[in-house]
């Protein structure tokens, strides 16, 4: 209790760096800047992403598979976007991600302690700046980069992987993946060493010990991973300024033209908040489902 001092600096730190900025936008879109200077309750920014131009509905292709043409507005469309290209990246995360952080783990409970190089070679690149390691896939994936010029090189054709969904979603994959690793590796290497010998022992093979201990106990890393990696793939607009070459709308990017450019703080205040409750909601939904693991051993 002597100690409850040494809080006090996050607490100030946190008042003046989230709780007044996210006042400050919260007033930004309820209100709205009158002739005379003043400032008036609005609720326009709210009724312009729903009310704004009709554009047909971005979902998956559909549209042009099954010729279906549905009009919505056009913040609507970008919201749709957005969580579309998050959920495939959280997907691909996740499964190129389980089955490192299951390597990983396999070795860590090998060597019996001691730094793993490829645990290492996961961690690296989070010590570079995020703008330089996006900026490098522009070298490799632009039309005449690295990429192209080695398939040019053995016969292929090349291909065109920036300013479309593959090469953002492949931009989000690279910069998110150690977020759905880690997590996930931290909990398998503290599955006890005795359930899998006792799951071995009434005669389960390694799959069913897989499918029904391991990977139950692992959800909570699971949860924890989709969540540190769905949220900033949802919000980010760095990631598709660089790879969708300036033209690729997300929200993100969507918020920050309408700050930085079109100079509507309304509007692009009031989607914040909305994308601010949807990302809560997210986060309510997926730690639900997170339980603390606790337990020794390591996973052979």
């Amino acid at each position: 209790m002597r100690l409850r001092w040494l809080a006090y600096p996050y607490v100030l730190w946190t008042v003046v760096f989230t709780v007044a900025p996210l006042l400050l936008v919260a007033w930004f879109a309820f209100t709205a800047v009158q002739p005379d200077g003043s400032s008036a309750f609005t609720l326009d920014g709210f009724r312009s992403i729903v009310a704004g131009d009709r554009v047909p509905l971005d979902l998956l292709g559909l549209q042009e598979v099954f010729g279906l043409t549905v009009g919505v507005p056009l913040y609507v469309n970008v919201f749709v976007k957005s969580l579309q290209i998050a959920l495939l990246s959280t997907l691909a995360c996740l499964l190129f991600g389980y089955p490192a952080a299951y390597l990983l783990a396999r070795r860590r409970a090998r060597q019996r302690g001691g730094t793993d190089l490829l645990l290492l070679l996961f961690v690296i690149p989070m010590w570079m700046n995020a703008l330089l390691r996006t900026y490098a896939w522009l070298a490799l994936l632009e039309p005449n980069g690295i990429v192209n010029t080695v398939l040019a090189a053995v016969g292929l054709p090349k291909g065109q992987f920036l300013y479309n969904d593959f090469g953002i979603g492949l931009g989000m994959v690279y910069n998110y993946l150690p977020f759905m690793v880690l997590p996930i590796y931290s909990v398998l290497v503290k599955v006890d060493r005795s359930l899998v010998e006792a799951a071995e022992d009434l005669g389960a093979d390694r799959r069913r010990v897989f499918t029904r201990v391991v990977l139950p106990l692992s959800m909570p890393g699971v949860m924890s991973g989709v969540n540190m990696v769905f949220m900033p793939a949802m919000t980010t607009f760095l990631i598709p300024n660089l790879l969708g070459g300036g033209r690729y709308m997300l929200i993100g990017n969507v918020i920050e033209r309408q700050y930085m450019i079109a100079r509507d703080w309304t509007t692009a205040s009031a989607l914040s908040i909305v994308l601010l409750v949807f990302v809560l909601a997210s986060m309510r939904f997926m730690t639900r489902y997170e339980k603390g693991n606790e337990g020794g051993g390591v996973l052979l």
